[in-house]
């Protein structure tokens, strides 16, 4: 999220972030109120054929209709899976080590918050070890 410079007397004022109309609200001590428009960013970062999104923000969410989106969990576990689709998950829960075929023992990490995209035709190993709870939509 890009960081607003807010002037010295707004410095020591309390700060609201409202993600619904991505602005800050600054309230000073002598009641003026300033609004300062942000625009809210994610990062998402590609590792072996993953794309990870950390903690996306709950309009980006909304907009893609993850909470309508099935949901699937496991417990701590090991196993081989292929993507014969495209998966995009949203993980509520867990971590897991995903280690893609054919890329030695290099593995893509994703946790609680993590929007993430495994392409079709993947073939991995999941390393469970913490249980996992997930929305998640085949393309």
């Amino acid at each position: 999220m890009a960081s607003p410079v807010l002037s010295q007397r707004a410095s020591s004022a309390s700060v609201l972030f409202s993600s619904s109309t991505s602005s800050l609200y600054a309230k000073s001590k002598n009641r003026s109120v300033r609004l300062v428009r942000v625009r809210a960013q994610t990062m998402a970062t590609e590792k072996l054929g993953v794309i990870v999104e950390k903690n996306p923000p709950e309009s980006r969410l909304t907009e893609l209709g993850v909470r309508q989106w099935p949901k699937w969990g496991c417990s701590p576990s090991n196993f081989p899976w292929t993507y014969s689709s495209k998966e995009t998950c949203y993980l509520l829960e867990g971590k897991v080590k995903v280690y893609p075929e054919g890329h030695n023992n290099e593995y893509v990490e994703i946790e609680a918050g993590d929007l993430v995209v495994f392409p079709k035709g993947m073939s991995c190993t999941w390393d469970v070890s913490v249980g996992v709870d997930k929305h998640f939509k085949f393309d």
